[in-house]
């Protein structure tokens, strides 16, 4: 009883603060992307529908949420910042297929789930990069384990799921004794204990603490575009790798439905709304990330930095191996 009573006073408590029971007119989300970067989408959506969006903003804790509320969940859309979190949803049963033409004829088979429980809505690369100093390099992620970089790496945790992503893609193209094998190589090539952002990375190399650092991509056209940080990203090269091989890694913002979802059609016009043309195009200049849809342009500055040929295994199949990913990272110690 007091259980009921609970959660009753919850889900009251979460309306009155920003949900509304309005099924007909609004749209709840849960996302993981910073308000500046999808703002601005859900006002146009708003402005073309007449439906209103309502989103809870964090930064991790999404499932752990999703689980405690249940049924009772007022969440029609999740928006996650990478395939990992997408994964982590799907196998804790917090989200449903949803069957769109819309949706499966605008993304590449290789960005969306073969049982349509998630999307992709844009994409970044896992790029390398390289202090000036050094000159811009062809590189390759394995070449991280090469001893001519001794102390001269820097990566954020091991357990961030960036990382992981990248790591259950070298599961994916070299299998597990390999893996271990590499990830043990790059930490005796760190130059300090993983830490950080992947901006601070590059904030590293500057310094002079490191010469090579991971990162996304559009985190370097959001440092050009910050006075403060301005300084960091001159100071190094955008590197795509594995170029004369099978690609460079290939990472996802993305979106899913919730399993208890009480606004189907409204929650299935935002996902769809979400990889229409105006809207990639929004996401392309405002966020600095790649459209998933052909045929929408990248920004000017993200053109700036080349083409880039993409690893093409689908990032379900690199997905399956993440568990194997953090074993083999807490077997290397990578952390420590």
């Amino acid at each position: 009883m007091f259980k009921k009573l609970f959660i009753t006073l919850f889900i009251a408590l979460f309306f009155i603060t920003g949900f509304s029971a309005n099924a007909s007119e609004e749209v709840n989300v849960y996302s993981y992307r910073q308000p500046f970067l999808v703002e601005p989408l859900f006002t146009q959506f708003t402005e073309q529908t007449g439906i209103k969006v309502n989103v809870v903003f964090a930064k991790e804790g999404m499932a752990e949420r999703l689980a405690r509320e249940g049924k009772y969940s007022p969440a029609d859309i999740l928006l996650t910042t990478d395939i990992s979190r997408l994964i982590e949803l799907r196998d804790k049963d917090l989200v449903q297929a949803v069957n769109s033409s819309v949706l499966s004829s605008a993304i590449p088979k290789q960005y969306q789930a073969q049982d349509n429980t998630w999307f992709a809505l844009t994409t970044r690369v896992r790029n390398i990069y390289s202090a000036k100093r050094l000159g811009k390099i062809d590189i390759n992620y394995e070449d991280l384990a090469d001893e001519k970089y001794k102390g001269r790496v820097c990566t954020r945790s091991g357990k961030h799921p960036y990382t992981v992503a990248l790591v259950a893609s070298m599961i994916s193209e070299h299998g597990e004794t390999y893996t271990l094998d590499w990830l043990k190589k790059v930490k005796n090539n760190l130059a300090r204990k993983p830490q950080g952002s992947d901006r601070a990375q590059v904030q590293a190399i500057h310094q002079n603490l490191c010469d090579i650092s991971l990162g996304n991509s559009y985190y370097f056209g959001k440092m050009l575009k910050d006075d403060k940080q301005k300084v960091w990203a001159d100071e190094v090269y955008i590197n795509f790798p594995n170029q004369k091989n099978r690609g460079a890694h290939i990472n996802i913002s993305g979106v899913a439905m919730a399993k208890y979802a009480p606004n189907v059609k409204n929650a299935q016009a935002l996902m769809e709304f979400l990889v229409s043309k105006p809207a990639q195009a929004l996401y392309a200049q405002t966020n600095m990330e790649y459209p998933i849809r052909e045929g929408v342009a990248v920004s000017k500055l993200v053109a700036s930095w080349g083409s880039y040929k993409a690893d093409a295994l689908p990032l379900e199949d690199i997905a399956k191996n993440r568990k194997t990913a953090l074993k083999l990272l807490d077997q290397a110690q990578f952390d420590l």
